[in-house]
């Protein structure tokens, strides 16, 4: 089965970030999610647990050789019903941001993914696109679908920003 790649608009929102520097992706996602899905959970100023949030967003910055610098932030958008005022968070790392709009290409694939797994994904959505694609080479961003033990039927999926015009 090919595997199709996709256009998808999000609008903008309020996002629960995270950030890292000087550690590997491997080294440090698994710690960041945590904290996040801690915070959407129900750690924050208000003890709110918001629901569900997924999916996690985490924009890395590709060298030219396509290894990923040691720098990455983590984002979940704020569920819905809490977008206009997010509980603060308790957790000093964790800030909110306002996000703005995107436009993104889309490839979905299953598994447990790591760094090695989204790079190899990139590189094929870059392939797909072809060279000309108007999106932008300096991030990416690796999205799960999925709660970090989920066992199988997991849903990952890389994301290019697509240029505005």
């Amino acid at each position: 089965m090919e595997l199709a790649t996709e256009v998808r608009r999000y609008d903008a929102a309020k996002y629960a970030s995270i950030s890292s520097e000087g550690r590997t992706y491997d080294q440090v996602t698994g710690e960041l999610v945590r904290k996040l899905l801690m915070y959407i959970g129900g750690s924050n100023e208000q003890g709110e647990a918001m629901g569900i949030a997924f999916p996690i967003i985490i924009t890395v910055y590709p060298r030219n050789d396509g290894v990923l610098s040691r720098r990455l932030a983590v984002g979940i958008r704020i569920p819905s019903m809490y977008q206009q005022n997010p509980p603060a968070p308790t957790d000093g790392a964790i800030s909110i941001e306002d996000r703005p709009g995107m436009t993104v290409y889309t490839l979905q694939f299953g598994g447990f993914a790591g760094e090695s797994e989204f790079r190899a994904e990139a590189s094929r959505l870059t392939r797909m696109l072809g060279e000309t694609a108007p999106f932008q080479r300096k991030q990416y961003f690796c999205c799960s679908y999925d709660p970090p033990l989920k066992p199988y039927g997991r849903r990952n999926e890389v994301w290019f920003l697509q240029e505005e015009p």
